[in-house]
C-alpha cells in the first residue's frame, strides 16, 4: 500500500488539473476524466480499506449531486460535463466537507466568470492574434470553462479530506 499511496493520491489532483485545462481549452470534459475519478475513488478505498458507511457515503453523495447538477444542466445552467466532474470529485470529497468544497466550487465559478467577463470587455479580440481557444472565450454571451472552477474548489479543499489525509499519514 505504501508504495501506491504517492500513486493513488495524485489521481484527484491529476485528473482535476486535466479536466479543467480541457475545458479551457476545447470547452468539453471528456466523460474518461470523471470515470478516471470514480475509478481511482474505488481503487483508494479498497487499498486503504475505507470502512464499508464511509463508502456508501461518499457514493450516495456522488449521486445526489449528480442528480442536482443534472437538474441544473437541464436547464441550461451548468454544463454536461461540469455535472458529472462535479459529482465525481464530490466522492473524493466525502461528507465532512461537501458543503466547503460545493462553496469553493461556487465563489471560485463567480471569479472566473467576473474575469472571463472582463475579458471580454476589456480585451478587443479583433485586435489581438489570439488562439482559438481564447477567441471562443472572447464570444458575447458564450459560454464559460467552468471546469475551471470545480477544479480549483476540488483542489482548495482536497488536502483536508479524509482520503488525503489517509494517504499521507
Amino acid at each position: 500500500m505504501a508504495s501506491l499511496a504517492p500513486i493513488l493520491l495524485m489521481t484527484f489532483p491529476v485528473a482535476m488539473a486535466f479536466a479543467a485545462a480541457n475545458d479551457l481549452f476545447t470547452m468539453k470534459i471528456p466523460n474518461k476524466i470523471s470515470l478516471a475519478l470514480v475509478g481511482g475513488f474505488l481503487a483508494v478505498a479498497l487499498l486503504t480499506r475505507m470502512p464499508l458507511e464511509t463508502f456508501g457515503t461518499n457514493l450516495a453523495i456522488g449521486f445526489a449531486i449528480l442528480g442536482v447538477t443534472f437538474a441544473l444542466f437541464s436547464f441550461n445552467l451548468l454544463g454536461g460535463g461540469d455535472a458529472k466532474l462535479i459529482a465525481a470529485g464530490s466522492v473524493w470529497i466525502g461528507a465532512n466537507h461537501i458543503i466547503e468544497y460545493l462553496l469553493f466550487v461556487a465563489i471560485f465559478g463567480g471569479a472566473l466568470s467576473l474575469v472571463i467577463l472582463g475579458y471580454r470587455n476589456w480585451f478587443p479580440a479583433q485586435k489581438l492574434a489570439l488562439p482559438g481557444w481564447a477567441l471562443r472565450l472572447h464570444l458575447p454571451n458564450g459560454p464559460i470553462p467552468y471546469g475551471i472552477a470545480v477544479a480549483a474548489g476540488g483542489l482548495a479543499i482536497f488536502p483536508a479530506t479524509d482520503i488525503f489525509l489517509s494517504l499521507v499519514v
